[in-house]
């Protein structure tokens, strides 16, 4: 299938399981930088900067690994549901 000529445009997911500024508060104040965090979980430099920003959901599993990592809740960094 071909794509259409000229530049992709990129849009955040529509639904996040995280709260993207918890996980860097987090993440932050365990003393751990975005490459520590996540070498310990087993992903990318790129792909934990994208979900602490919101442009990538983290997979439920990555999410248990992060809180486990930061010895934090999962609760706390998994994203509110508006009712």
């Amino acid at each position: 299938m071909d794509r259409p000529a000229g530049p992709r445009t990129r849009t955040a997911p529509r639904r996040l399981h995280q709260e993207p500024e918890v996980v860097r508060w987090a993440r932050e104040k365990a003393g751990l930088t975005k490459r520590a965090l996540a070498e310990t979980i087993g992903i990318s430099e790129q792909l934990m900067g994208e979900i602490e920003s919101g442009w990538r959901s983290a997979t439920p599993a990555n999410l248990k690994k992060i809180a486990d990592a930061l010895n934090c809740p999962l609760v706390a960094l998994e994203r509110k549901r508006s009712p």
